[in-house]
């Protein structure tokens, strides 16, 4: 008697957590090199699928597998998503990134990439905070306060995170030259001007490991 299996295949990146994108990341990173096994590990990590079922499904299934997970996973250049709601209460991106407090603009700075590992939820709870009041577009955010409070933006969305990510990468230029006009401390300046110059590499490296999973995706 066949056993049956149920598959739960998202369908965007809106299906798809952090926590579960962190995962999936460090085990292919295992295993580079290896098609068949980064190909049971997406269908694992992404759509429950044990490795031991994988050789048994038909080939209809196969196909729709991979048609579903194909339609979304090469596109990370997402727009930014302003407004989001955790636990019930709306958090509000950083309006206005050129006047961002310093000791944000520090804590930010502490890390050496800006690139989704295991540092982006705390950068995540830098820029997402809640929303104190809210007038159409125009919106205001809590202070911030240094809490690390971070673990609640493992659940949220990739589709949030790359928004975010790709908001950052792309306004290097104009954000770079808008902190070097500001007040803050030199020594701030130069770590953040260190991080925004290094954001090109990440995006071509985050680019480029992004094709390798939809090239063995391809492959299955």
């Amino acid at each position: 008697m066949i056993k049956e299996i149920e598959i739960s295949i998202p369908t965007s990146y809106g299906d798809i957590s952090l926590k579960k994108w962190l995962e999936l990341q460090k085990e292919i990173k295992n295993y580079e090199g290896n098609d068949e096994a980064i190909s049971a590990l997406l269908l694992y990590h992404l759509c429950g699928l044990e490795p031991g079922y994988l050789k048994g499904l038909s080939v209809e299934n196969y196909s729709e597998i991979k048609k579903d997970l194909g339609a979304f996973l090469q596109k990370v250049e997402l727009p930014l998503q302003r407004f989001i709601t955790i636990g019930g209460v709306e958090y509000g991106f950083e309006p206005n990134l050129s006047k961002m407090s310093y000791g944000a603009y520090a804590d930010v700075s502490k890390y050496n990439e800006i690139t989704i590992d295991d540092n982006w939820p705390k950068i995540m709870n830098i820029l997402y905070r809640p929303i104190t009041h809210k007038k159409g577009e125009l919106y205001s955010i809590e202070a911030y306060s240094g809490k690390t409070d971070y673990e609640k933006f493992l659940n949220v969305p990739m589709d949030v995170h790359f928004g975010a990510l790709f908001f950052l990468l792309n306004l290097q230029s104009s954000l770079l030259s808008s902190i070097l006009k500001s007040s803050m401390e030199k020594e701030a300046l130069l770590n953040i001007k260190q991080i925004l110059q290094r954001n090109g590499a990440h995006m071509e490296r985050l680019l480029n490991w992004q094709k390798t999973i939809y090239s063995d995706l391809i492959k299955l």
